[in-house]
């Protein structure tokens, strides 16, 4: 059985600012990652981290170690997501052979974190950022404390809307697996080999 909480961040200016940027500079690991992806036809997480870590820490020194594996995590589960499932116009079922399509992800993309990123402690959630750990008081529901306490952690996502900036935690019995996304995210865009070379 699958379950969701949703929390939203009560966030100031600042704050806003903050996150803002950790969004923006994670798509650019995103992004920046995908030619990698495209060139070794490679979206296993494993060994997509041993041919990118080094060569983004250096790209991208601004974002923490963990957040650039994040970043790997987030773009292996696109690439599973276009590639691997059937009913994507992009599946190497339907394209055998073709080449890879160029993807580039919004400043808007959601940014994922892990229990090394974000941490609820005593209604306290602690999360990185690029200006140090931000700190925001969280009212869990008895519900909601009950899923922290007893079931398996699968995802958290931070994602923005017009009432601002909220999380998402995905809980289920296996951990392992992540959420698929079921259509192409308005967040990312699509670039046919065709239109590269036009």
């Amino acid at each position: 059985m699958n379950s969701r909480t949703i929390l939203r961040l009560n966030t100031s200016p600042e704050q806003v600012a903050s996150l803002e940027r950790l969004q923006a500079a994670f798509a650019q690991v995103c992004s920046a990652l995908w030619p990698v992806v495209r060139e070794n036809r490679c979206w296993n997480r494993v060994a997509l981290h041993h041919l990118t870590y080094h060569k983004l820490r250096e790209q991208f020194p601004a974002l923490g170690s963990q957040m650039v594996c994040n970043a790997i995590y987030s773009v292996c589960r696109m690439a599973r997501f276009l590639f691997q499932n059937k009913a994507s116009p992009w599946s190497l079922e339907k394209r055998p052979g073709m080449p890879l399509p160029m993807l580039e992800f919004a400043p808007t993309a959601p940014v994922y974190f892990d229990r090394h990123t974000l941490s609820i402690r005593l209604a306290r959630l602690s999360m990185y950022s690029l200006d140090g750990r931000m700190r925001f008081d969280v009212d869990l529901s008895p519900e909601d404390d009950r899923r922290f306490k007893e079931e398996k952690l699968k995802e958290i996502v931070m994602s923005r809307d017009d009432q601002g900036f909220f999380l998402m935690f995905f809980f289920g019995e296996d951990a392992e697996k992540p959420v698929e996304p079921s259509e192409l995210p308005q967040y990312v865009v699509v670039l046919e080999p065709e239109a590269l070379v036009a």
